[in-house]
């Protein structure tokens, strides 16, 4: 690689960031090829140079995030670890994607539902049908073989797992207090071994709370 398309392909990623982060922060619909441009310091024409649109930009940024996840969620199942430790190695790299693509999960997260309905990001409803079908074998795989409560509606829980992992990004800050692993850790508490401790505290409760009659 040349020096010149050195200088190209970091100011090409630098140009992404930008527009990564407007994304998140305006959403897709409202920022323009314009705010882009505005915001790096150049003429619109100039951001012609580097991608064709602003739909370009976005399926660029997505599909870097998406790769990077599946390609770790992948090498993940391929370890043929138990079920309890998947699920964890699978939360883990979830939670990392905060720090790693923080922008990235946020633009999914609010327009991966209408791109997906159109020819160039078809690719959207094929990983979100492998996320489905891997997180639903772990989940079987646990309750075949023990690991997770034989009583557990696995669409339920995994809508739940799915939805409260990924929420997360809407409040979390990467560099701040809480690291991304120990929001991981945090949360495999929680859904792994519960919140209360166990038999502590219920003795005391007194009879009339929850009696109405």
């Amino acid at each position: 690689m040349t020096v010149s398309d050195t200088v190209k392909s970091a100011r090409r990623a630098e140009l992404l960031g930008i527009a990564a982060d407007l994304f998140a922060e305006r959403g897709l619909r409202t920022t323009t090829v314009r705010d882009i441009a505005d915001a790096a310091g150049i003429l619109s024409g100039s951001l012609y140079h580097h991608f064709d649109s602003k739909e370009a930009i976005a399926d660029e940024i997505l599909q870097s995030f998406l790769t990077d996840l599946f390609g770790r969620y992948r090498t993940i199942v391929a370890a043929d670890l138990p079920a309890r430790a998947t699920l964890e190695a699978l939360v883990v790299a979830s939670c990392e994607s905060f720090d790693r693509f923080n922008s990235a999960v946020a633009i999914y997260q609010a327009e991966a539902k209408q791109l997906s309905g159109t020819p160039r990001f078809a690719y959207i409803d094929e990983y979100a049908k492998e996320f489905r079908d891997l997180w639903y074998q772990v989940l079987r795989r646990g309750v075949a073989d023990g690991s997770f409560r034989p009583e557990l509606d696995v669409e339920l829980v995994f809508r739940f797992l799915r939805d409260t992992v990924w929420v997360a990004v809407r409040w979390y800050k990467p560099g701040g207090r809480v690291p991304a692993e120990m929001l991981a850790q945090q949360y495999l508490t929680i859904v792994l071994d519960g919140l209360a401790v166990p038999n502590v505290g219920t003795a005391d409760v007194p009879a009339s709370i929850g009696n109405t009659q």
